[in-house]
């Protein structure tokens, strides 16, 4: 008997446990894995659509790219998950399955901040990434922002990264002297977890005159002032404005009876959901880490053991441990790394390791090694 394993989204967490399982059970294995859209990007990559490093099309890795025993890949909208019977229902079909992994990530709720898309604009869609494309070069003068609008948000460092490689382009563009830049996050520091982090953070806006506003979210937008207004009602003017939107889980999730408090509780230990056989993984939890890539395949490595040692009639002794690095650009062609530990401790930590080239070619083969494994693409 095959087993039958339905796989709901296809980033980090879905690519890693559907490779996973492909590599030890392929033979065994009937995985169908469903995305909506057709192709697969990392994260970072809006950065460099955003800021005109990189083309839209070039950080695009279709999926069609995906060709592993086992595994079958369908481009499919879901439109119903019923957890008790794992039983899929998209506009094209109904999946039935043994086992029911959901790595759907999280959405983006733009009407929760009153003018964020009429009158802002956000970075964390690749849409709204490739609008920036086109607005970022016409920014001359005046005042930048770059806020947080809800919390938990997925990347912690990226705001960061934004304004710091905003410095950048503005220095290039030779206009920085007659820009300012501000950063709104709602916590006390860039980076919690790592103290060291967020110091080297902090310096570099101290250095580059980007002012931090802590502890602090953007709740609105408002046109007519061209402000943003914050969660203690202070008014901030600008002229470019790049937004990170609340997050919220998609409503199909919020739908399914999987989701409480608008997340997916999870198992720490095996990222089993309260139903049989059935896992989640990545930024639609709340395992309690970051809702960042490297996390979710982290949590996917365990997933995947679970649902192989329970095929085999054995027992995964390996729980999730939470830990994962993050790379954060630094500008000027720098990037440094934390590695975070989230559970092993009685609270989470972080090492920060320096900004260096060396780590931009780290990150480099963090991107093309995960590319080879998922899509088999050199």
């Amino acid at each position: 008997m095959k087993l039958r394993v339905l796989v709901l989204g296809a980033g980090f967490g879905g690519l890693e446990l559907t490779s996973i399982l492909s590599e030890k059970i392929g033979d065994r294995l009937d995985l169908t894995l469903i995305d909506q859209h057709d192709s697969f990007y990392f994260g970072f990559s809006k950065l460099d659509v955003m800021f005109g490093r990189k083309s839209p099309d070039s950080v695009k890795i279709p999926y069609r790219s995906i060709v592993k025993p086992g595994v079958k890949f369908c481009q499919e909208t879901i439109t119903a998950i019923d957890p008790v019977k794992k039983m899929v229902t998209t506009k094209n079909k109904t999946y039935e399955a043994d086992v029911l992994v959901v790595a759907l990530g999280a959405n983006y709720d733009f009407n929760a901040t009153p003018g964020l898309t009429t009158h802002g604009n956000e970075y964390y869609s690749f849409e709204g990434a490739e609008k920036l494309r086109g607005v970022i070069p016409k920014f001359k003068k005046g005042n930048a922002i770059v806020g947080v609008c809800g919390a938990p948000f997925k990347c912690p460092p990226a705001p960061s990264e934004a304004a710091l490689m905003l410095h950048d382009y503005l220095i290039e563009a030779g206009v920085r002297d007659v820009c300012t830049i501000s950063l709104i996050i709602p916590f006390g520091s860039p980076i919690p977890p790592s103290p060291d982090s967020s110091k080297a953070l902090v310096k570099s806006f101290e250095e580059r005159n980007i002012r931090f506003i802590a502890q602090r979210k953007v709740s609105s937008i408002d046109g007519l002032k061209r402000a943003a207004i914050l969660d203690d009602g202070t008014e901030m003017p600008f002229d470019l404005f790049l937004g990170i939107p609340k997050h919220v889980a998609p409503d199909v999730v919020l739908q399914s009876g999987l989701a409480e408090n608008g997340w997916i509780p999870v198992d720490r230990a095996n990222l089993l959901t309260k139903f049989s056989d059935v896992y989640a993984v990545g930024d639609i939890t709340s395992v309690g880490t970051p809702k960042a890539g490297v996390f979710a395949e982290g949590a996917a490595k365990i997933a995947a053991a679970s649902i192989i040692a329970s095929f085999e009639g054995k027992e995964n002794g390996s729980p999730y441990t939470g830990a994962g690095s993050c790379y954060i650009e630094f500008g000027k062609g720098q990037v440094g790394r934390v590695d975070v530990d989230f559970f092993s401790g009685p609270k989470p930590f972080g090492i920060h390791h320096d900004a260096s080239e060396a780590l931009t070619a780290d990150k480099e083969y963090f991107g093309s090694s995960r590319r080879e494994r998922w899509f088999g693409l050199k």
